[in-house]
């Protein structure tokens, strides 16, 4: 239980945060907890803790989900920019499935060419968490001026490959989202919001594609879960308010440098 309690409690916080919260509870399965359960296995796992947050974004967002679940239904009827979100939204949750299911497919296949995977998949997650360090620090001084209202298809294929592109360990999914944001002009407080917009369906359909059949639900991953929403809605606005103020790339270069030295220690 202790261990579903620190995975639970580091989803919570890492999820609102551009550090990469699948390479932390990878790292943290591997190293401190001793686990060799091999690349899907451990994605599996935490995409199931992704539920917690997943959870705690919907509620945080609730107005803009349910106004989403209106567009379903009356697309129409709705305002600009509730329509406009719709479409970005499917186009980007499209693309960025189809690539990301892609890329787990040959992420699993080359980790299992290694009698023992850990130390491959931890110098991977070192290498790509130096490219969202490097994101980071590109975008630090960026500001935008489009929101909700801006949003187009384009934007939504753009997004979705970026998004898809985050199942390589490392690449911060909400990092790179945010960065491509801020790069095609959009105001950075709308980048984060459609940020966390766009992780919900695609991590429900990730659970429901990975995790419905799978051995998943056991009492003792669901405090994982439980931890994660508690924590995850306790720290979402103070979280996303700091990342709306404070440029993580110094951290994240720090612990990709910490991470691959670890390897070779």
């Amino acid at each position: 239980m202790f261990e579903q309690i620190v995975l639970g409690t580091i989803q919570g916080i890492a999820e609102w945060l551009p550090v990469s919260s699948t390479s932390l509870l990878i790292l943290t399965m591997q190293n401190l907890f001793g686990h060799q359960d091999g690349f899907q296995a451990m994605t599996r796992h935490t995409m199931f803790l992704h539920l917690g947050t997943f959870l705690a974004a919907a509620i945080y967002f609730r107005k803009d989900v349910g106004h989403l679940g209106t567009a379903l239904f009356k697309y129409r009827a709705q305002p600009e920019e509730t329509r406009n979100l719709t479409v970005f939204l499917i186009a980007a949750t499209v693309m960025s499935g189809t690539i990301g299911l892609i890329l787990r497919q040959l992420i699993t296949q080359w980790t299992g060419q290694f009698s023992s995977t850990a130390k491959p998949i931890t110098l991977v997650i070192g290498i790509f968490l130096l490219i969202t360090a490097w994101g980071q620090l590109k975008i630090k001084d960026l500001k935008g001026h489009k929101t909700l209202k801006d949003l187009s298809v384009k934007d939504g294929i753009i997004l979705g490959l970026v998004q898809g592109c985050a199942a390589i360990p490392g690449l911060s999914r909400s990092g790179l989202t945010v960065a491509t944001l801020l790069l095609r002009n959009f105001d950075r407080a709308y980048a984060l919001k459609i940020s966390f917009l766009m992780s919900l369906p695609i991590v429900l359909g990730a659970n429901i594609l990975l995790n419905l059949r799978a051995a998943a639900w056991t009492p003792l991953a669901c405090v994982g879960v439980s931890v994660s929403f508690a924590v995850g809605l306790t720290s979402i606005h103070i979280l996303l308010r700091l990342a709306q103020k404070i440029n993580f790339g110094y951290f994240v270069l720090i612990f990709a440098i910490l991470t691959m030295l670890s390897v070779f220690i």
